[in-house]
Formats: structure tokens, C-alpha cells, sequence
């Protein structure tokens, strides 16, 4: 156990392991600790999600309509958002939260930045992967979105034209005939679809603890079952971390812990208002004519589909229940339900694995990542919504810019995390 060290990063998840190979690649004495016994545990949104990398899709969650549509889902149970009533003032704040950027403007903001992330997130797969030096699932042949209406496909052309004229994305409107020849198992419900070749996908648990072991291999310790406990402050500067297996110090610290970030630095007067939203996926195996290949994005059926290891793994919903890891069947039972609308042979698929894990959602659907106000030795890098994966190389390099004062790749003005805390109040909100 060391106990002083140049730059600690507090979160084993792609964030905390991407922000640790960044900065021992910037030759910095790191160390990072997990509070679970291995990096990527099966709680972490790391562990099992879908693994899009899809910068094509630069659209926060709240924007407009979206309250609007989910009206009629948040007390359902089985329905794609889900959110269990409970008396829960930090919930209320964050929906209040929420409200206020599912607007125009605020959603015209976010997108630039979004797109950065994600265009800088895409060039850091494609970097480390091609090096040879990381052997994971990645496929960087895009993604294929299929509809099952009219309506909603020429809704997507449409939206595909308004992406190329914003920023240049190409992507190409297929027919029913174009899409089965490409997969043979969808189903004649389905009108066609829209592909976008500069999107991809990646096994998410793989990559993490393959970003962990790179950076080990460039200097950087890795513990794990060392859970942080509590930072303490000297002024301007976090001065140390009280952690299940001692206390460090360290020159900077890398706050990305996730959903569990914001209770770290409640002693510090730091508003982090995130609420855990429970995504869930399962594997089956990949029923004949689905490629293994290329990846599928369902959105009349509320969720997605990407081929791993012989399998294929859907997920999708979003449920604010707070931090409980209960399993609702009707949530799973409704994600493989939607993919059946789509592909031959889903629903007599046998399982072969069940997860659930939180994601750290913000109320605008930004991350938070850099210095906050205040402080001169914190970096918080957490708050990347359902996008973790897409994000996390791209943050860490972001991180290691911000450690090493070098002007960051993205402008991170719309992503400061002391952001929150010009709300009313914000400087006492407790997260439940």
C-alpha cells in the first residue's frame, strides 16, 4: 500500500481506468484504487453495457420532447423510463434540473461539446486499439439503427440530414432489402434503416481492465479492495484520502468514482448532483442470420444489440429507483421483448447472463470533468450519463491535459463540475 504519491484516481470503471492510463502515459507517478476486490465489477456501468462508441449521436438525453414522451412511462414499472415516486428532495432538484435543459437551447449548447467527446473518444480507440498493444472486441465498421415504421424512418433521414449539415456526419438511408441482406434474421416488420460508418462498439469490461493493465505496464499502482472513504481539506487543496487501506496523499487528485463520486466530497462543500440510473442488459446466444460483426441500435423497441463472444447482448431502459440493486424481471423481460420485434430467434434464445449497474446521470446530461472552483489539486472526472464507454479514453486524456496544465482538446467550459453549485442552495443539496 503506498501512502503519498503524485496523482491519485479515486474509481475503478472506464473513466478511472482511462484517466490512469493517460496519465502514467504522461510519465506521472499514479495510482488508482477501486473499492471492489477487481477493476470493472459487475456493479460498475462499465461491466456489461452495450458498448456503442456512436459520436454520430450527438443529442443529450434531455431535449426537447423528451419530457413530454416520458410522461407516460415514469410510474410504469416495465416501461422504458422508470421512476419509482419516493420522497427524495435531491431527485426532485435533479428532475427540476432536468426540465430546464430538455429545452432548445440548452440542447443546441450541449451538442458541440458532445460531439467533441465523442470524435476525440473515437481517435483514442482507434489509437490504442490499432497500436496492438490492447486485444479487445473492437469494431470500428459502424452501426446500423432499424425502424419499424414509415414514419419513424423518414423521421431519421431527415434527422441524419440536419447531423450532416451540423457537422458533417455521413450516413446512409437503407431499404428492407439492403438490411436483411446485411442480416438475414430481421424480420419483415422492419422498413429499413439508417447506417453510420464512423460509429462502432467495444466490449466494455475488456477494454476497462485492459486500460488498467496498460497503464500498470506503463507505472502506474492498481488497488483494488481499497475503498475511498473520505477526502479531507486544507484550504484550496484536498490534503488527503482516508481509504479502507490507509490514508494517501497525493499532489492532485482524480475524483471518478462514478454515481458514488458525489457523497466523496460532500465534506468538501461540493455539489455533485447525480442520481443513479439503472440500466440493465442481458446476453443470449446469437441467434443464426444476426452478424457478428456490427452492432444494432432499436429504438422503437428501446434497446440495442451488439454481438460479444459468440453472443449477443441487449440492453437498454433507464430506471431512477436510487441505489438498490433489485432486479425488476419486467424491465428485462420488456428489453428482450423489443429486441424480438426486430430479429428471428430472440425470445427462444437462451440466456446466458443478467446484469444491472448504475450510471451517474446529471440533470443536463453532460459529464462533469476538470477542476472545480476552489480547489487547486481536485479533478473530477464523473457524470458521463449512459455514455461512459463512448467517453472514457477521450476524458482521460482530457484529464491528463488538465493534470499537466496543457490547454485541453475539448473546451471543457459547459462541463465544469462546480457548475451546480451557482443553483439556490446547491452548496448544502445532500444526494440521497
Amino acid at each position: 500500500m503506498t501512502d503519498e504519491t503524485e496523482v491519485l484516481v479515486i474509481g475503478g470503471g472506464i473513466i478511472g481506468a482511462s484517466c490512469a492510463y493517460y496519465l502514467a502515459q504522461d510519465g506521472r507517478d499514479v495510482a488508482l484504487i477501486e473499492r471492489e476486490d477487481v477493476i470493472c465489477p459487475v456493479g460498475a456501468s462499465s461491466y456489461a453495457n452495450a458498448g456503442l462508441v456512436m459520436p454520430s449521436d450527438p443529442v443529450p438525453l434531455p431535449s426537447p420532447g423528451v419530457l413530454g414522451q416520458g410522461m407516460k412511462w415514469l410510474l410504469d414499472s416495465g416501461s422504458p423510463l422508470y421512476v419509482r415516486p419516493r420522497p427524495s428532495l435531491g431527485l426532485i432538484r435533479w428532475l427540476l434540473g432536468f426540465a430546464a435543459a430538455s429545452r432548445e437551447a440548452p440542447m443546441r449548447r450541449a451538442m458541440p461539446v458532445l460531439r467533441a467527446l465523442g470524435v476525440e473518444g473515437l481517435k483514442a480507440f482507434d489509437e490504442i486499439v490499432t497500436s496492438g498493444s490492447l486485444h479487445t472486441c473492437y469494431r470500428h465498421n459502424g452501426i446500423l439503427t432499424l425502424y419499424l415504421t414509415r414514419e419513424a424512418l423518414q423521421g431519421a433521414a431527415a434527422d441524419a440530414a440536419r447531423m450532416k449539415e451540423l457537422f458533417g456526419i455521413e450516413a446512409e438511408v437503407w431499404d428492407a432489402a439492403t438490411v436483411h441482406d446485411r442480416a438475414s434474421a430481421v424480420l419483415g416488420a422492419v422498413v429499413g434503416g439508417v447506417f453510420t460508418g464512423e460509429d462502432g462498439y467495444v466490449e466494455p469490461c475488456k477494454l476497462t481492465r485492459g486500460l488498467a493493465r496498460l497503464a500498470e505496464e506503463n507505472g502506474a499502482t492498481v488497488l483494488t479492495g481499497a475503498e475511498a472513504i473520505r477526502l479531507s481539506r486544507d484550504g484550496r487543496r484536498v490534503s488527503s484520502v482516508m481509504t479502507t487501506r490507509g490514508t494517501i496523499r497525493a499532489r492532485t487528485v482524480v475524483l471518478a468514482a462514478g454515481v458514488w463520486s458525489a457523497g466523496l466530497v460532500r465534506d468538501l462543500r461540493l455539489s455533485l448532483p447525480l442520481q443513479p440510473a439503472k440500466g440493465y442488459s442481458i446476453t443470449i446466444g446469437r441467434p443464426p442470420g444476426v452478424p457478428d460483426d456490427l452492432a444494432f441500435y432499436l429504438p422503437e423497441g428501446h434497446a440495442c444489440a451488439t454481438p460479444f463472444d459468440g453472443g449477443l447482448r441487449l440492453a437498454g431502459t433507464l430506471e431512477l429507483s436510487g441505489m438498490n440493486s433489485r432486479v425488476l424481471a419486467n424491465r428485462v423481460a420488456a428489453i428482450q421483448r423489443g429486441s424480438a420485434r426486430y430479429f428471428a430467434g430472440v425470445e427462444s434464445a437462451p440466456t446466458t447472463e443478467l446484469w444491472r449497474g448504475f450510471r451517474p446521470m446529471t440533470p443536463d446530461g453532460l459529464p462533469m470533468i476538470g477542476r472545480p472552483s476552489g480547489f487547486d489539486n481536485l479533478v473530477v472526472a464523473t457524470g458521463h450519463n449512459m455514455n461512459g464507454i463512448m467517453y472514457g479514453p477521450a476524458t482521460g486524456k482530457l484529464v491528463a491535459e488538465v493534470v499537466g496544465d496543457r490547454r485541453p482538446s475539448v473546451d471543457l467550459s459547459l462541463l465544469q463540475p462546480d457548475r451546480f453549485n451557482l443553483l439556490p442552495n446547491s452548496r448544502t443539496t445532500r444526494r440521497d
